[in-house]
């Protein structure tokens, strides 16, 4: 079976109108783009360091490793790690989203596909990338995709929290917005998510280009 053609395999939910609305409306900017993920994905004094750190780990390894995208978005920050990867994954919910993404972006080493995170069969991969992905899903959302992180060696995740101490994870509805309205931000290794891990590591550190709380990377090993 063509890989790009996996079918969602439980009733969706509303997140994926949600979301192509957002796109459709250009809710995140981006002015005459067709797609636009937003200030955090184009912003050279976000978007570089992370790039710098996401090359230096891939690097690292003597073989290179496959990587799954997990809300790849408009792809700015993706396409700058493939180079780096054996196999990169792209994926995301917005079904326009994906097919222009798939014919911007080519390469031997590099497929998309459209599908729910939080309900979907993903793609084997020793290493999964959510970049300000969770943050704006729903708790029953977030748990969805945690329950699948076990199957990565690796996970890098980023997420936009508030600065300085913070209740974790407060649910939210799944869209446009994120915890941080409720002084809140995601903590998958708080409950209810409780994720469990081999070693935890944070990557970078950044305020976030409008100055309110911070995008926080960290790197998790499961095994």
């Amino acid at each position: 079976m063509d890989r790009n053609s996996i079918r969602p395999t439980k009733k969706p939910w509303p997140t994926k109108a949600a979301m192509e609305q957002v796109y459709a409306m250009k809710l995140w900017g981006g002015g005459t783009s067709d797609f636009y993920s937003g200030e955090g994905s184009h912003h050279p004094d976000i978007v570089n360091p992370y790039i710098a750190v996401l090359t230096s780990f891939l690097s690292s390894f003597k073989d290179p490793i496959s990587v799954c995208d997990l809300g790849c978005g408009d792809f700015n920050v993706g396409k700058q790690l493939v180079a780096h990867t054996r196999k990169y994954m792209a994926i995301d919910i917005a079904t326009d989203l994906i097919a222009h993404n798939r014919e911007k972006f080519k390469k031997g080493n590099l497929e998309f596909h459209c599908l729910d995170i939080s309900l979907d069969d993903l793609p084997m991969g020793d290493c999964a990338i959510l970049r300000q992905v969770l943050q704006h899903l729903s708790n029953a959302e977030v748990q969805g995709v945690v329950s699948k992180l076990y199957h990565f060696k690796y996970v890098v995740l980023t997420e936009h929290v508030p600065e300085g101490d913070f209740v974790p994870n407060k649910d939210i509805i799944s869209g446009q917005g994120i915890r941080l309205k409720k002084q809140s931000g995601l903590y998958l290794l708080a409950p209810p998510f409780n994720l469990k891990i081999k070693e935890e590591k944070q990557l970078l550190s950044q305020i976030a280009p409008n100055g309110k709380g911070i995008l926080v990377t960290t790197l998790y090993n499961f095994f």
